[in-house]
């Protein structure tokens, strides 16, 4: 699939801000199922400063500075994306769960390092809004069933979450602890992530949390509106020999090439799409507008 992405984000303030520093992770991961290409940012006022680097996780990240009086910061990335199909761990991959969480706690020997994915004890331990607890595991082993094999068992979780939780945004915000999504059973992207995640960490499985786009469509008959279109955020839990398999709960589904990835860490204080410092500002309002958009040969002419 080819995509247009669009993506504005906008901070508006009640008084001038004077110095801001910012950090910015919205620019695509080029990786083996998505190239990306085109890609642009723009930066309003413009900083006096902007420079590129990779953080601890290979996320792109853009560090700029803006030294004049504004009253308000609007950031948009503009860019291409090619996806492809992801691989999907093969039969012999079909390890008990079990087993794979005892070959997890014993990576001690150089033959069972080598079932290790990179960074893959980093995302076994608690993170800023990810705590592990019984709890969470206990709702965890009604997917991961005795025998099961990891893969099966994940497949039966991410279906778990996406039956028995109820998609509302009034209902949570980033800060809601996982306990609480969990005996609310409602929540958003965001918080289902978090949950699947947690439990899975809870078991003793390594897991890490992706953000980036899906592709949505209107309803029938309605035209698609301009910046209708969000950020998401799903899910990877790594498969000892093989690699992360990437799983959303919230549609519960796979993710395949109708999502893009923009970043990924051990939860989402690493994949902030904006943050920063300034001074002033006062109080401020944020409008976030995004366009996925499909790009036929038609279209491809077109922007040319």
């Amino acid at each position: 699939m080819k995509y247009q992405l669009r993506h504005t984000t906008r901070y508006d303030y009640t008084s001038d801000a004077t110095l801001s520093h910012n950090e910015a992770r919205i620019l695509p991961r080029d990786l083996p199922w998505q190239k990306v290409t085109d890609t642009r940012l723009d930066i309003s006022p413009q900083p006096i400063r902007i420079r590129e680097r990779l953080d601890f996780f290979g996320n792109r990240v853009s560090y700029f500075t803006i030294q004049e009086l504004h009253s308000s910061l609007e950031v948009t990335l503009t860019s291409q994306i090619t996806t492809l199909p992801r691989q999907l761990p093969p039969v012999d991959t079909a390890m008990p769960w079990t087993d794979a969480i005892q070959a997890l706690r014993s990576a001690d020997s150089n033959a069972a390092r080598k079932l290790l994915m990179p960074d893959a004890r980093l995302m076994m331990l608690d993170s800023d809004f990810v705590r592990c607890h019984e709890l969470l595991a206990d709702y965890a082993r009604q997917a991961f069933t005795p025998g099961a094999s990891l893969v099966d068992a994940v497949y039966a979780f991410n279906q778990q979450i996406f039956t028995e939780f109820t998609y509302d945004p009034e209902h949570t915000t980033i800060a809601t602890p996982v306990l609480e999504v969990l005996e609310s059973r409602r929540g958003v992207c965001q918080d289902f992530a978090h949950l699947a995640i947690a439990c899975l960490r809870s078991l003793g499985l390594p897991a890490r949390y992706v953000s980036g786009y899906m592709e949505t469509l209107p309803a029938p008959g309605q035209p698609k509106l301009q910046g209708a279109d969000a950020t998401h955020a799903w899910l990877a839990v790594g498969i000892p020999g093989w690699g992360w398999l990437e799983i959303d709960p919230t549609n519960g589904t796979l993710a395949d090439e109708r999502y893009i990835t923009l970043a990924w860490g051990r939860d989402f204080a690493d994949v902030t799409p904006l943050k920063g410092v300034m001074s002033g500002g006062g109080k401020h309002q944020l409008s976030v507008a995004v366009d996925v958009t499909p790009l036929t040969d038609k279209h491809l002419l077109e922007l040319f």
